[in-house]
């Protein structure tokens, strides 16, 4: 007899198999499954730029205070060297304010030994000369046991001459090129050229003498005579200022105060130099501590942006009113 079988009861292959979803199941169930991968995809990334973000200012702020952290982490006793390095004058990387900032940072470390001014510079301007030159004087007097050597690279000659005498001593390289004491003004005269152009200047001024040293206008007599007493006082400063500095060791000569320039050599005959050597031979010989750390204020990428586009409007004043420098 066959055993009777009961359809109504499932058998056990139907009683554990699996429901078949439906299509609106499985689309809900994609939908659930992407929307959880983009979460985490939203995830990875707002971390990643959150890092990158962490970074960036990192990286700004180390930049922005890059000498302020090499001076920091200087482990043991070492050389302090400052750049001055082009044309002095307010905006450029040989600024007073930059110089001045390097150097007090180097004068202030206690593990610096001395310091070193190396100076690779054709001049530039007066004023800002003279900031650098009184602030060494300033801090060699707060820090008397701490001296300070100018080192010539290249050109050292006019204002570099004025920021360097300021210094305990001067070394240089037989064929650096040194001096240039004096003061000059540029400028053009387009008098004859408008003439025969037949251009006619028209300027308008409030003031006698406003229109002081215009290309465009004959040069009178007397705004010539104030001008040469202008650059002759200023000429004095700085004879005064070299003389100061060099005391004894400079010769009585006119002509070392008359604008020229000499080789190495020729400025340790007259004094304007001590000896000759290089940074690292200054560190070695003359200090005893090789070991070099740079205390050079240096700009970072945004701050030479600013002073780039504050130049470009400023460039045009300038170009008018002319530039008056120690070159």
């Amino acid at each position: 007899m066959e055993p009777e079988i009961n359809l109504d009861q499932p058998s056990d292959t139907k009683r554990f198999a699996r429901p078949a979803a439906s299509w609106e199941q499985e689309a809900i169930l994609k939908l659930a499954t992407a929307g959880l991968k983009e979460q985490k995809r939203a995830r990875r990334w707002g971390i990643f730029f959150k890092l990158l973000g962490f970074a960036y200012v990192g990286i700004f702020l180390v930049s922005m205070m890059g000498w302020e952290f090499s001076s920091l982490f200087t482990g043991g006793r070492h050389t302090a060297l400052v750049e001055l390095v082009g044309v002095i004058a307010d905006g450029e990387n040989a600024s007073a304010d930059n110089v001045v900032s390097g150097l007090r940072a180097a004068f202030e470390n206690e593990r610096s030994a001395a310091v070193i001014l190396k100076i690779n510079s054709p001049g530039g301007s007066p004023v800002q000369a003279s900031y650098i030159n009184r602030e060494i004087t300033r801090l060699r007097g707060l820090y008397p046991e701490k001296p300070l050597y100018a080192v010539v690279a290249d050109v050292c000659t006019s204002g570099g001459v004025f920021a360097a005498v300021a210094a305990d001593k001067i070394y240089a390289d037989k064929a650096s090129i040194v001096g240039s004491i004096g003061v000059r003004m540029d400028g053009f005269g387009f008098v004859e050229a408008m003439k025969k152009l037949g251009i006619e200047r028209r300027l308008m001024i409030a003031g006698e003498h406003k229109g002081l040293l215009d290309p465009f206008s004959p040069e009178g007599p007397f705004e010539k005579e104030h001008v040469q007493r202008l650059l002759d006082e200023i000429h004095q400063q700085f004879i005064s200022v070299v003389k100061e500095g060099r005391g004894d060791r400079l010769v009585s000569d006119a002509e070392v105060f008359s604008g020229l320039v000499w080789t190495g050599e020729q400025a340790l005959e007259i004094g304007l130099v001590d000896g000759f050597g290089g940074t690292s031979y200054v560190a070695r010989e003359v200090v005893g501590v090789e070991e070099i750390h740079d205390y050079t204020y240096r700009e970072d990428v945004l701050q030479k942006f600013a002073r780039k586009l504050g130049n470009a409007f400023m460039s045009p004043i300038r170009e008018t009113l002319g530039q008056l420098a120690l070159r």
